[in-house]
């Protein structure tokens, strides 16, 4: 029996393929004893912990219960909080994080794996409305690889878009090799306003049209984006306030979950289906959640492929939108 309660960064590495299921049981069972929100939830919907033998037995709890109630496996008080954008008068989600090295450890296992250290990159962020809001997980998690960048050219903008494109093409002179991350409708008003040739730059778009060109598909964003720039590909960032581990899209927007996560398919008009693959609504399976719930229900619609990839085509029509939301396709 893994030791939850004491989990560090430690145990984040150790999550493989073949250890993956059993954990994942492992830390359902530890939950359903500590976690007071998940399991009431679990008992109202008449699941017997004792016959849970598989991923998809596991309950998944609903990610609107981050807006309404204190989700935590854990007593005491977080050394951190994200809290998700919201429009004036609704609720917002909240995840209390009290152990930064998970998050950390989780975050730049996932990094790495896909794009190697982030001290081979300068990085950019163009995080309109992230930055003007405190909390924002996205900004704390790009922080995180700033910090482990170490680059002098690192920084945040907002509208400064004249001094990003001068830095941007001073890297690109260089032939530094550049993260440039940002909102979805901010890459695409500055990508207008200062089109060029981008060789050694990845461009990452993390979501959020904040009511701007909503009826723009990711296609074509990422079509807008590549013409703009020159680009082979647009890479994608799939995170969550309530997650502490993030998936990319390196090409397509066909994401690969991290070592930490899983991603299941539940059936749109029967929420206790739960299928390994498939077409519906995305549950995700999040190991890093230690001191939270592990096993959320969110509001994207998307496909999981057998391979274990997925795809997010957009968002449940009753689920309240959210800054970080994704445009439908």
């Amino acid at each position: 029996m893994y030791n939850f309660a004491e989990a560090g960064s430690q145990y984040i590495h150790k999550i493989n393929d073949a250890n993956f299921d059993d954990i994942a049981l492992q830390l359902f069972r530890y939950q359903y004893e500590r976690n007071e929100v998940y399991r009431s939830y679990v008992d109202a919907i008449g699941t017997d912990p004792a016959y849970v033998c598989q991923l998809a037995d596991i309950p998944f709890l609903p990610i609107a219960f981050f807006k309404t109630h204190r989700v935590v496996s854990v007593s005491g008080e977080p050394s951190l909080m994200f809290e998700s954008s919201g429009t004036t008068g609704s609720i917002n989600s909240r995840h209390l994080v009290f152990r930064e090295e998970l998050y950390e450890a989780s975050l730049l296992r996932g990094f790495r794996a896909v794009y190697g250290d982030p001290s081979d990159y300068a990085i950019l962020a163009l995080l309109p409305s992230y930055l003007e809001r405190k909390n924002a997980s996205l900004v704390h998690m790009v922080r995180v690889l700033m910090r482990e960048s170490r680059h002098s050219a690192n920084g945040f903008y907002l509208d400064e878009w004249k001094q990003l494109s001068d830095l941007l093409y001073a890297l690109e002179r260089d032939q530094m090799p550049t993260l440039l991350i940002g909102v979805t409708f901010a890459l695409l008003d500055f990508a207008e306003a200062y089109p060029g040739k981008l060789e050694h730059t990845i461009v990452m778009e993390t979501g959020g049209m904040k009511g701007r060109k909503t009826e723009w598909t990711r296609q074509q964003v990422h079509d807008f984006l590549k013409q703009q720039w020159q680009l082979k590909q647009v890479h994608s960032e799939y995170g969550m306030t309530e997650l502490l581990s993030q998936a990319y899209a390196v090409s397509d927007g066909i994401f690969r979950p991290a070592a930490t996560t899983k991603v299941l398919m539940r059936e749109l008009n029967d929420p206790l289906d739960v299928q390994p693959y498939g077409s519906g609504c995305l549950n995700v399976i999040d190991l890093a959640n230690v001191d939270s719930c592990a096993f959320i229900a969110t509001e994207d619609v998307g496909v999981v492929n057998k391979d274990g990839t997925f795809e997010v085509l957009g968002r449940m029509d009753h689920a309240a939108l959210r800054g970080c939301s994704l445009m439908s396709v």
